[in-house]
């Protein structure tokens, strides 16, 4: 195993317009709030639902596909550099690395979807 699962984060325009709809629909709770971004409990064991704000959100079309539903996973990792050796080996491609965002580092799976290791968060 490389890692866990940390988070599924939802692109949107809005967090704190999208967040009450995913607390009521799930029964979920705020963890950690600002303007980009909101985490939510979903309960014991399970990765949190997060929330992230995007300029660039195009509501994805169910019949036609156009734009294609997107979404990422973070992945929990202790070790940046054992996750990211483990994770090129199998396949991954980096995107971003942590210079700018020293918590998290993007890649794209074999066929390009985007997925984060990401480190505990020291303030949740």
């Amino acid at each position: 195993m490389i890692g866990s699962l940390s988070g599924i984060v939802i692109d949107c325009p809005d967090p704190r317009v999208l967040a009450p709809f995913y607390e009521a629909l799930l029964g979920a709770s705020r963890t950690y709030e600002d303007e980009e971004w909101i985490s939510l409990d979903l309960g014991p064991g399970l990765p949190s639902l997060d929330l992230q704000r995007t300029e660039k959100f195009h509501a994805p079309d169910w019949t036609s596909g156009d734009p294609a539903q997107q979404l990422h996973l973070d992945v929990r990792v202790e070790d940046f550099e054992e996750g990211e050796a483990a994770v090129l080996a199998a396949g991954a491609t980096l995107l971003e690395g942590s210079e700018d965002h020293p918590g998290f580092r993007v890649y794209a799976d074999p066929v390009g979807h985007p997925f984060c290791l990401v480190r505990p968060r020291s303030d949740s």
